[in-house]
């Protein structure tokens, strides 16, 4: 809880702004302050809904990441969304990320972070309801002013990635922290984000935490889907997906030793492109919509806008872990534009990789062909690699340590779309790797599967 002694200073604070304001004077430490956005969620579930802010009708075009903000917005990307709030304040050469958003017009969801009960946080220990309490009031009391804040993700997840996620004590400390935020910021929405939903779930929400302006819902396979199933398990406010992209690991065709297989670079693209497009299509235009039912979407936010370990090191990566956007850049870019960007990535045409989803003996050498084609014609290098199989698999986007790579696997030739891989000798799970690059600031990157049998 907060201390009653706080409220008794800020409304001295308030009532002095107003005296002062009245008389003419200013108060330096005010006149200082960045002149903060206001947004508002403007229709009904009847009508639909819309977001404005600063009196202008704002689609979020988003991802979720915190890096290469101008590249985003070269790309049609208007919006991103941090997980916490620190890393809405990270200062690189100089500036908060907050800053360097608004320096590019690109609006910032700030998340704040609540504690998962899988990860030890109890939401019957007063003690730690109260620090946590304490660091969401405290991050909206520093950054609530800032211009680029958009509106305030609150936790990500809580509920628990798996499950029915109906848990009263959790849905019920979210509404006591999202009335905490509206008492200190009045001039952002509320969301909170959940992994996927189910009757059980939307119940509750409804139920335990009515003062949630705003449902985030990451969703993967089904993320096309994700308005229709609001609608049919009695949702009635405004959504956004928060997460979304290609099928999630546990999604997938395995192989017979449990390996997912990774959609190709051209799939993901085809994959990102189409769900963008559908989400897209239950948000409000500018001019009056002739939607068959009424909007109630408020954008998205592709995942993930950089590059992480989760079954592989590409998995959800829209950017290389050396800063290339990828063509799931490109077909996200599109959907939100209708144009593509000046320089588009790579595209994989044909492979013929024997190996792929396949037994084989250690030591044996195997014939390796992918063809990619750059659509400006510039000239494309190929870095191969041989990686075992995740061994650290994770729950909820938890981290995951990226697994080793084999040296001495892979013999080139003058062709480098054509190589030689020598199978490892120790028997295990592996993938190939390639990894092709422009030059020009775009790439892409494949990999297959298979097993060396003892």
């Amino acid at each position: 809880m907060r201390n009653s002694s706080d409220h008794t200073i800020a409304g001295m604070a308030v009532h002095l702004a107003m005296a002062l304001a009245c008389s003419g004077v200013v108060d330096p430490a005010l006149a200082d302050s960045p002149r903060g956005s206001t947004v508002q969620i403007e229709g009904s579930a009847a009508t639909g809904f819309r977001l404005i802010r600063n009196g202008e009708p704002f689609v979020i075009h988003g991802v979720g990441g915190t890096s290469h903000i101008a590249l985003l917005a070269s790309c049609g990307g208007n919006c991103i969304r941090t997980w916490d709030a620190a890393s809405a304040e990270r200062v690189t050469d100089g500036k908060s990320l907050l800053d360097l958003a608004h320096e590019q017009g690109v609006a910032v969801t700030v998340g704040l972070w609540l504690g998962h009960e899988r990860h030890g946080f109890r939401y019957d220990d007063p003690a730690q309801v109260d620090r946590q309490r304490k660091d969401v009031e405290e991050a909206v009391q520093r950054l609530r002013n800032h211009p680029a804040v958009l509106m305030w993700g609150l936790g990500n997840e809580m509920e628990g990635p798996t499950g029915a996620g109906d848990s009263a004590a959790v849905w019920r400390e979210v509404n006591h922290l999202a009335g905490l935020i509206k008492e200190t910021d009045p001039n952002h929405p509320v969301m909170t984000v959940v992994a996927n939903v189910n009757p059980a779930k939307i119940a509750a929400i409804q139920k335990h935490a009515p003062k949630i302006d705003i449902l985030g819902v990451n969703a993967y396979a089904g993320a096309s889907g994700i308005g229709g199933a609001l609608r049919q398990h009695g949702w009635h406010k405004p959504y956004c997906v928060t997460e979304y992209g290609l099928p999630g690991p546990w999604e997938v065709p395995q192989t017979d030793w449990k390996a997912p297989i990774e959609p190709s670079s051209r799939e993901k693209a085809a994959m990102y492109n189409a769900a963008t497009a559908a989400i897209l299509a239950d948000t409000a235009p500018r001019k009056p919509w002739a939607q068959a039912s009424p909007p109630w979407c408020l954008g998205s936010f592709a995942f993930l806008w950089g590059h992480k370990q989760e079954a592989t090191s590409t998995w959800f990566g829209m950017l290389l872990p050396s800063g290339e956007k990828t063509l799931v850049v490109d077909a996200v870019a599109e959907a939100w534009t209708g144009d593509w960007p000046a320089n588009r990535a790579p595209v994989l045409k044909s492979h013929d990789v024997p190996l792929a989803g396949q037994r084989r003996l250690g030591g044996e050498t195997v014939a390796v062909v992918v063809r990619y084609k750059d659509p400006e014609g510039d000239t494309l290098s190929y870095e191969w690699d041989v990686v075992k199989e995740s061994t650290d698999r994770k729950e909820g986007g938890d981290a995951e340590a990226r697994p080793d790579s084999v040296p001495d696997c892979v013999t080139l030739s003058d062709d480098p779309g054509n190589v030689t891989v020598t199978l490892p000798t120790a028997p295990g799970a592996y993938r190939l790797f390639v990894t092709v690059r422009d030059g020009k600031g775009s790439g892409c990157s494949d990999n297959w599967p298979f097993f060396v049998s003892p």
